[in-house]
């Protein structure tokens, strides 16, 4: 298991994380630079092995519990994760679901989604359960957004959704996020 100390070195290293979302890019990531992958695809019958396949490739690994078949967002998610794979660690938008996984001694990262003024200025509230390694913004191509968040939180951020090239990338990190996390394939490489 990773913990938030390495997960930190490796993001200020390379600060694309690589949202995998299906099969062709579950093959692509294991060939590219990414050491991070957010797993947002797959059932309880396949994850361990979609995790076990990250793993061997050297990939330190979060699931998304809210988005795998058969966990969808329950807590007992949790525990399936920390007992039945090898992932490093979850991310949900439940604020429920990220404080499990910190109270098992995984990674967690909240996922938000800032659709308004009403989700931003929730977003303390949630924290203060949740109490996250990462947060993760979404969409991640605001970079006024992500200045307001670094001076309310010391969370370290993740710019997630619609990153789609190097400018976004650029302006994100700019903007104070720690990292990006993109599905898009020719944003891993950059």
């Amino acid at each position: 298991m990773c913990h938030s100390g390495t997960v930190h070195e490796l993001l200020l290293d390379q600060p694309v994380v690589a949202s995998v979302k299906d099969e062709a890019g579950l093959r692509a990531v294991t060939e590219l630079e990414p050491p991070v992958v957010f797993l947002l695809f797959g059932s309880i019958l396949t994850l361990p092995a979609l995790v076990d396949r990250l793993r061997a490739a050297g990939k330190t690994v979060l699931v998304n519990v809210d988005l795998v078949e058969g966990l969808e967002g329950r807590d007992i998610a949790v525990d399936f994760v920390a007992e039945r794979t090898k992932a490093d660690g979850v991310l949900s938008s439940k604020a429920g679901i990220v404080k499990a996984a910190k109270a098992r001694g995984l990674l967690a990262v909240h996922r938000f989604f800032l659709v308004d003024s009403f989700s931003y200025h929730n977003l303390g509230r949630q924290l203060a359960i949740s109490r996250p390694d990462y947060i993760e913004i979404l969409p991640g191509c605001v970079p006024r957004v992500i200045k307001w968040l670094r001076a309310d939180t010391d969370v370290p951020i993740i710019a997630g959704g619609l990153v789609c090239d190097k400018d976004d990338v650029l302006a994100a990190l700019g903007a104070g996020a720690t990292a990006i996390a993109s599905s898009n394939v020719d944003v891993w490489s950059m």
